[in-house]
């Protein structure tokens, strides 16, 4: 199946309201210019010309080819893909600009199934490498270097081979994902579809979750009440697509005889399950010193004797509401990005120029942001919902971070290039850290600079501490599925079971906070997706310290980790940095970054 990016028009950009100025659009013409366009119509018949004609020429075969045949093999699988992936591109960036215009819908739908139906003969080619000996594989990649360099696309297939089916069940599994993605459709639209009323004012979601950053804490406890009273309306319906979400996903589990619910992930994001766990327990180690420490201080600053739900992501008294308009966000990050190396810059500039990014808040557009990579001779494209915060500076410079890096990885090729999640957030992460420390250089004043320290930190706990109590929620989720169904109430006290101990006892938390889970994207599109945030937060602090310290080479060596793409392992990828995820030492490093913000906002209140 051919996996569409989740929340996650013309080339001209719109003007903008609320002194946003003029935010940019996409312009998708760079994959097809309209769902009639003919090079549409002509590819797609390729595609199922090439994919029967593929089957026919090497089905029951690979193991008899030599290198330079498997070579050509690889090579024709890669151009399947490369079209296959421009086309679902195509039809999944549209659907997310309006998930609510059934027509966009349809066309994704129709799409998606003609896709799978052209690629189900492929299932094979798999499920062959998989049967060839060790040793012979080993000697075709000694005698064609070209083919060698497929060597680890070869290896994250060869990792499935435990866990492989028969071929009659793979391409059934493999026709039946279009149901799965059938319910993950219901999930975007009946969340693009809601709507909230505060002081009378009918709003969306993204509009909604913005009130929880308002300086008015009443506007931010009205909203709060609002998503709780809408997620409680629909709860049903969330429940009832995690539910069966969560069973798909048990049933195939327990097929292929994976020992855990997580382990499919693990698997694709080619990481180690220790290493994964060495990162939960660190993190769930550190939470007195980084969340429950740091909320302490805000309750103090905000002069509550208890905070509630709504007070998490408040701005700090001091701090001045504004709107960063759309030129001053894209200077700031370009600024941060050329500091570091004005390689990054001339590589983020075309996103701004070029219709690479849709920025503006829209209806029916799908909520949050992404960058997804398309094709490695197309472009990515950034989608962001953009109402002017500081934060949303924050995720301009992560997802053009992304953006960066996919441009980067390009050059390995349709099968090479995509990276593992745990290492994907890599250069998203980074990019906000430069970002942030350019900001905090121009910071004029002590509270100007405390502002700064704490919306960063707690960007920090968001991605680290929130996202690993997301992962421990997850893991709950599956295991108590596998039990049986689960009714809403059920969720509901998983979802509580991981909020206080992550965020600590200066909060309480309101009636109708328990069913938040409802609208977090990832539960639903990508399971335990959610570690690879904090994985990738912990590796940037790490790197970005070698960075802080003057390392010679730094940014040589950096641009060669983004440009690798999915070629190498997390270890080969970090050793130049004399750094080691599998060493547990390593996840102490980056949370003692956190730790030393949360020390130097503690140190400003002496």
């Amino acid at each position: 199946m051919f996996q569409l990016p989740f929340p996650v028009r013309d080339a001209n950009a719109s003007s903008g309201a609320d002194g946003l100025g003029k935010l940019p659009e996409w312009d998708l013409s760079d994959l097809y210019t309209s769902e009639e366009a003919p090079e549409l119509s002509r590819d797609l018949d390729w595609l199922q010309g090439e994919c029967a004609s593929f089957a026919a020429d090497y089905e029951g075969k690979l193991a008899d080819l030599d290198a330079d045949g498997l070579l050509a093999c690889v090579l024709r699988n890669e151009k399947i893909n490369n079209i296959a992936g421009r086309i679902m591109s195509y039809a999944g960036l549209r659907y997310y600009q309006l998930t609510t215009d059934a027509g966009r819908a349809k066309f994704l739908s129709d799409v998606q199934e003609k896709v799978t139906v052209f690629t189900t003969p492929l299932v094979f080619f798999t499920l062959e490498i998989n049967r060839i000996e060790d040793g012979k594989l080993d000697a075709l990649f000694a005698a064609n270097a070209d083919l060698a360099r497929y060597k680890p696309v070869f290896d994250r297939i060869r990792a499935m081979k435990p866990y492989q089916l028969s071929d009659e069940l793979e391409r059934f599994m493999h026709d039946l994902g279009i149901v799965g993605d059938a319910w993950e459709k219901l999930f975007d639209e009946t969340i693009a579809g809601l709507t909230f009323e505060i002081d009378g004012e009918e709003l969306g979601i993204e509009a909604t979750l913005n009130h929880l950053t308002e300086q008015d804490r009443a506007k931010r406890e009205a909203a709060s009440r609002e998503l709780a009273r809408v997620f409680a309306d629909n709860i049903k319906t969330f429940a009832r697509v995690h539910n069966t979400q969560a069973k798909e996903k048990e049933i195939i589990d327990r097929w292929r005889g994976m020992p855990s619910p997580q382990m499919g992930r693990h698997l694709s994001n080619d990481v180690e399950p220790e290493v994964v766990e060495a990162l939960r327990e660190a993190v769930v180690a550190a939470y007195p010193k980084l969340s429950h420490r740091y909320y302490e201080l805000k309750r103090k600053w905000l002069g509550l004797d208890r905070m509630q739900v709504w007070d998490r992501n408040a701005p700090l008294p001091m701090e001045a509401t504004r709107i960063v308009d759309w030129d001053e966000a894209r200077d700031t990050v370009m600024e941060a990005y050329a500091a570091f190396d004005p390689r990054m810059g001339e590589l983020a500039e075309p996103f701004f120029d070029k219709g690479w990014i849709d920025a503006g808040v829209k209806p029916g557009k799908a909520p949050g942001a992404f960058a997804h990579p398309t094709v490695t001779n197309v472009h990515p494209y950034v989608m962001l919902n953009y109402l002017g915060k500081p934060r949303d500076v924050m995720t301009l410079a992560h997802e053009l971070g992304h953006g960066v890096h996919q441009v980067l990885a390009a050059d390995q090729g349709e099968m090479l290039s995509s990276t593992p999640l745990t290492l994907a957030e890599t250069a998203s992460v980074f990019g906000e850290m430069l970002t942030f420390r350019k900001m905090l250089e121009k910071a004029k004043t002590k509270e100007e600079r405390k502002v700064l320290l704490a919306g960063k930190v707690e960007d920090m706990i968001n991605t680290v501490v929130r996202q690993i109590a997301f992962y421990d929620f997850e893991c709950k989720l599956h295991a108590a599925r596998a039990d049986g169904e689960l009714t809403p109430e059920d969720i509901n006290a998983l979802w509580m079971s991981v909020q206080a101990e992550s965020l600590g006892d200066a909060f309480d938390f309101m009636e109708g906070y328990e069913t938040f889970w409802a609208y977090i994207p990832h539960f639903v599109h990508s399971p335990f997706y959610v570690y690879a945030y904090a994985f990738g937060d912990g590796l940037v602090n790490a790197l970005y310290s070698v960075y802080a310290e003057g390392a010679e080479g730094f940014e040589d060596k950096y641009f060669d980790m983004l440009k690798a793409g999915g070629s190498k392992h997390h270890k080969e990828l970090l050793a130049p940095f004399d750094l080691d995820a599998s060493d547990p030492k390593f996840w102490d490093k980056g949370l003692s970054m956190i730790s030393g913000l949360i020390d130097e906002l503690e140190a400003m209140e002496e």
